[in-house]
């Protein structure tokens, strides 16, 4: 008797692990199905293929205009306060409870924080080389052979960068969002809205501190 040759697509997916696997990502229950499916069942690989396939997704997304959204507002203890503008693509995914979530918890997260940018992007030039020199005379007077001075100080200014830019922090609930930046929460709303989704801008008011 011949025997059929077992194919990926004849590995039985259990109803429980696509919903374990939507939970965990965040997916459309039918892409997660698809997903198990491609991976024979395999839940670490389906999640890697979700996560490529919905920076794709995202990828394409990003260039779309956004002229709907919400600005947030988040007061702590009568100390801090945040407002931030977050842009999506239509007034429907504004009102949606994954967009509301992900905007609120944004303003938490910039109360705590304290970033100064929204990317690495929008820090000035100038402000940049000022750092960078600082960190070139630190490694040289620390006595830091010139081959991997370099090296050294574009490491300090990346993590510069990323603590004062808003998009490349960890989410200071690394808890309740698995250690995730901001940037990955951003793109996670956006593939599972199925919209391109804008951090615009932001502002941070803390009692006692003034820009002069």
């Amino acid at each position: 008797i011949a025997r059929r040759r077992l194919r990926v697509s004849d590995v039985q997916i259990k109803a429980a692990d696509v919903k374990a696997l939507r939970e965990r990502t965040g997916a459309a229950m039918m892409d997660c199905k698809k997903a198990l499916e491609e991976t024979g069942g395999d839940t670490d690989k389906a999640v890697e293929l979700l996560r490529v396939k919905g920076q794709a997704s995202v990828a394409k997304r990003s260039g779309r205009s956004t002229g709907e959204g919400m600005v947030a507002a988040y007061v702590h203890a009568r100390k801090i306060g945040v407002l931030v503008e977050v842009q999506c693509e239509t007034d429907f995914v504004a009102r949606n409870d994954i967009f509301v979530e992900f905007v609120n918890d944004l303003a938490l997260h910039i109360a705590a924080a304290n970033p100064r940018v929204v990317s690495a992007e929008d820090i000035p030039e100038e402000e940049v080389a000022a750092e960078r020199s600082v960190f070139e005379q630190k490694a040289a007077e620390d006595g830091k052979p010139e081959n991997v001075r370099e090296r050294i100080v574009e490491g300090q200014l990346n993590k510069w960068r990323k603590e004062i830019a808003l998009a490349d922090q960890v989410h200071v609930n690394a808890d309740k969002h698995e250690g995730k930046t901001i940037e990955e929460l951003r793109e996670e709303a956006a593939g599972r809205l199925g919209e391109n989704i804008r951090i615009v801008r932001f502002a941070r008011f803390q009692l006692g501190e003034s820009d002069e």
